[in-house]
């Protein structure tokens, strides 16, 4: 029988888990192309083995912070304050005085032709 040495048995002890894109994509609640779109663009944290992405703990926590959304403070009102709701934007007319242009359609292309050949 072979033994495993301690140092070998620590140094997988201290190696961090190895996610695959589908694993980080079932966390997340996302397709596993997006995590791998995402990494190969660089816009998320990964490690590259080979060819694969491969994402540890500390990777999933960082892109759940790089998506967070916190709420604005600014739009909290006290409570008891009722407002109206918000009106609708509605677009701005500028009056400027532009030529406006006729556009003119081209007859059909089996007008343009005639239909017959002439016979000579």
């Amino acid at each position: 029988m072979r033994r495993v040495s301690a140092p070998a048995a620590h140094a997988a002890d201290t190696l961090p888990r190895l996610h695959r894109p589908e694993e980080v994509a079932a966390v997340l609640g996302c397709s596993a192309w997006w995590v791998k779109d995402r990494a190969r663009r660089r816009l998320i944290p990964f490690t590259r083995v080979g060819r694969a992405y491969r994402f540890t703990g500390e990777h999933l926590a960082e892109i759940v912070r790089m998506y967070e959304e916190r709420p604005d403070r600014k739009a909290q009102r006290p409570r008891g304050i009722v407002t109206s709701a918000p009106k609708p934007a509605t677009r701005q007319r500028t009056e400027t005085a532009t030529p406006t242009v006729r556009l003119k359609a081209r007859p059909p292309r089996h007008r343009l032709k005639p239909q017959y050949g002439t016979a000579a």
